[in-house]
């Protein structure tokens, strides 16, 4: 039996621990869950309504850097100011109405080399931390035994099966962090890799939060108007940090 819910997952920043960005010194990995119904019938439209709005078709891919530098399929930004208003008020607002969950994990990768003399790689614990709090969620909305599909943005065939074996292993109970046994055996697991090309409405909208979430980390004080949206979507109210 398929699970009512899917996920979507996107990152931002690397997991490298090596020549660490002092600019970004972090790596988030995010994760959107929604229902597959509400996914269907009301996430996709409204995405599709937005590109449709904006550009004359939906072949356009929302992606966070892109926006950000208005770039590639964003050129159109840097037409006006009342343009890029009216596009980043509707991203916004496109996200604020999205009936999801967001979880996430921001490793402090500074933080992790001085903790530990020898690291686990970030996209490591950031995984297997997202796929805790996951597991919670979907147990608590009764989808044991199911099958849930977690989609990822593809990165190679060496990438993809490196991140598929990662995956694998956590969700046969094969690696734990911390003083938690979860039972991941609760769940049929399966990791989708889905090109860029694919236009994933939940690929994009994982995109869109990982950043924002990322920046609140680095810099809580600062005024963060895509955070203060995600906040509400994210599940038990925070993002998970670490060390």
């Amino acid at each position: 039996m398929f699970s009512d819910y899917i996920v979507y997952a996107d990152e931002s920043g690397s997991p490298v621990l090596d020549g660490i960005d002092p600019n970004f010194p972090i790596f988030v990995l995010s994760k959107v869950l929604v229902a597959k119904e509400i996914y269907r019938s009301q996430i996709v439209p409204a995405i599709q309504k937005l590109k449709f709005d904006f550009t004359g078709h939906d072949q356009l891919i929302l992606h966070e850097r892109d926006i950000r530098r208005q770039s590639a399929g964003f050129a159109f930004l840097q037409t006006g100011k009342d343009v890029r208003t009216r596009f980043l008020e509707a991203v916004n607002a496109l996200v604020a109405s999205a009936d999801m969950q967001v979880v996430a994990t921001v490793i402090d990768k500074e933080q992790l080399k001085v903790r530990y003399a020898e690291p686990w790689s970030p996209y490591d614990v950031a995984l297997y931390l997202c796929l805790e709090r996951t597991l919670e969620f979907l147990l608590s909305r009764n989808q044991q035994g199911c099958l849930l599909h977690v989609v990822f943005e593809s990165r190679g065939a060496r990438e993809d099966a490196e991140l598929e074996l990662r995956f694998r292993r956590i969700t046969a109970n094969e690696g734990h962090w911390g003083h938690r046994r979860l039972d991941f055996s609760t769940i049929r697991w399966e990791p989708v890799f889905a090109d860029k090309r694919s236009n994933s409405a939940g690929l994009q909208l994982a995109d869109l939060v990982a950043r924002p979430i990322g920046l609140k980390a680095l810099r809580p004080l600062q005024t963060n108007q895509a955070f203060d949206i995600i906040r509400s979507k994210l599940l038990h109210g925070s993002f998970k940090s670490f060390p």
